[in-house]
């Protein structure tokens, strides 16, 4: 007979759990400790890991006719989804003018005014694959537009848009592979009225004629071009206003353009030479303003900046009037593109370090204390002067984003200065060559 002060793990009636099984041995006995597989280190961390900075690009332009320069800071931001932009220009008493920032996606894009307060709004989605809705709202003015697009089989699309507000019907646009045609509603001396503008192209014998109809205005354009001459006659009913360009090309490098009016008896010719694809001079005279001028472009003339050499253009002109030769002018224009890398925060420490008192003002830092050792340094004291700038009254913010512009444009200004002598050496480079 069993005991009855057994265990209650002897008994198959106790009311309890079975204990776990004991654990497996870490090392089997079949086993030597040589067998085990130890995982490696971890590896050393990076000292110079920082935070993904985007490239920022800088694009100066100056001009030397009205004296003004031209700045545009854009920087690409949630891998190359949507886009930053910061313009500005630079007057000749040295004040800022035309301050733009925006915000530019595929779907949306913001343009704000600094100087007008007004932003510009522009969004756009779709709906399936063939139709798009499209709006623009202009906050000041309250003033916008609305329009759907409707693509159609074989390259037709329809485009209905009206303004908001309107008092008119929407505006209609057919566009098929040989042109478009538009149908839009005008209040004219308090009688609407229905217009109708188009544009049809098509060939004829061995060229391209075109007929653009737009306000009771029928111009008729013919185009015939082969690889060595080019004639273009043009009329305009029912003004009979009649015109037309000759063009003869040379060789693959030398080109002669001219063009007659015969209601004004004007003419204007122009000779072009071109050196590869980043050289380019012309020469040419207008009857009309009866002036003569010559033109050197060093990178291509329709091209972007980024696609030149040094992704910079110049552009010198000479301007010579028949009637006083005495007063001629030497002009040129400089555009740059420049690109900083993900150390941006160092040519930010450059550029604000071009004034001390500025540097000063900004950060209430003094100058020992303007650390640049390491980058996440820099970082976290960038992300501490915005977090001051957020705390600054209305009036002191605009006083010191303002003295950030008068920075910048300094520092605009001795890369400009440093762009014109690059630009010469380089025309006396390929003058030589």
């Amino acid at each position: 007979m069993a005991d009855s002060s057994s265990s209650p793990l002897q008994n198959p009636n106790s009311s309890f759990p079975p204990p776990p099984p004991p654990p497996p041995s870490l090392i089997s006995p079949k086993n030597s400790i040589e067998d085990l597989q130890i995982p490696p280190p971890l590896p050393p961390p990076n000292p110079n890991f920082s935070l993904p900075i985007p490239a920022i690009r800088v694009t100066s332009e100056f001009d030397s006719d009205s004296s003004v320069f031209f700045h545009k800071i854009s920087c690409k931001f949630f891998d190359r989804l949507a886009k930053f932009k910061l313009s500005f220009q630079n007057r000749r008493d040295g004040k800022i003018s035309d301050a733009q920032l925006g915000f530019i996606s595929k779907y949306l894009s913001v343009l704000y005014d600094l100087e007008e307060r007004n932003a510009l709004l522009k969004g756009s989605f779709d709906v399936g694959p063939r139709l798009q809705f499209r709006a623009v709202h202009d906050v000041k003015a309250k003033q916008g537009e609305l329009a759907m697009v409707a693509s159609l089989a074989d390259s037709y699309k329809l485009e209905l848009a009206s303004d908001v507000p309107s008092t008119v019907l929407p505006r209609a646009t057919l566009r098929f592979p040989l042109g478009e045609v538009t149908l839009q509603e005008k209040d004219e001396e308090a009688k609407r009225i229905l217009s109708i503008n188009g544009i049809v192209k098509g060939q004829l014998l061995n060229g391209v004629c075109t007929a653009c109809y737009s306000d009771n205005d029928l111009n008729l354009r013919y185009s015939y071009k082969d690889e060595h001459l080019s004639f273009i006659p043009s009329i305009s009913l029912p003004s009979n206003v009649a015109s037309f360009a000759f063009k003869r090309r040379f060789s693959p490098s030398d080109k002669l353009s001219y063009w007659y009016h015969f209601n004004s008896s004007d003419w204007s010719t122009v000779y072009k030479h071109t050196v590869g694809k980043d050289l380019k001079f012309k020469a040419g005279y207008d009857s009309e303003v009866r002036l003569g001028w010559a033109s050197l472009w060093l990178g291509e003339e329709g091209g972007k900046a980024k696609e030149a050499p040094m992704k910079m253009k110049v552009q010198f002109m000479l301007q010579v009037p028949q009637d006083d030769i005495a007063s001629s002018v030497f002009l040129f224009r400089v555009k740059k593109r420049s690109t900083v890398s993900s150390n941006w925060i160092e040519h930010f420490s450059l550029v604000i370090s071009i004034e001390e008192t500025l540097l000063q003002e900004l950060l209430g830092y003094k100058r020992e204390k303007w650390i640049v050792s390491f980058r996440w340094q820099r970082w976290m004291l960038l992300v501490h002067y915005i977090c001051r700038t957020l705390k600054w009254s209305k009036r002191e913010r605009k006083k010191r984003v303002l003295s950030i512009l008068v920075c910048l444009q300094s520092y605009a200004a001795a890369a400009a200065a440093r762009l014109v002598n690059a630009a010469l050496i380089f025309a006396a480079a390929a003058a030589s060559s």
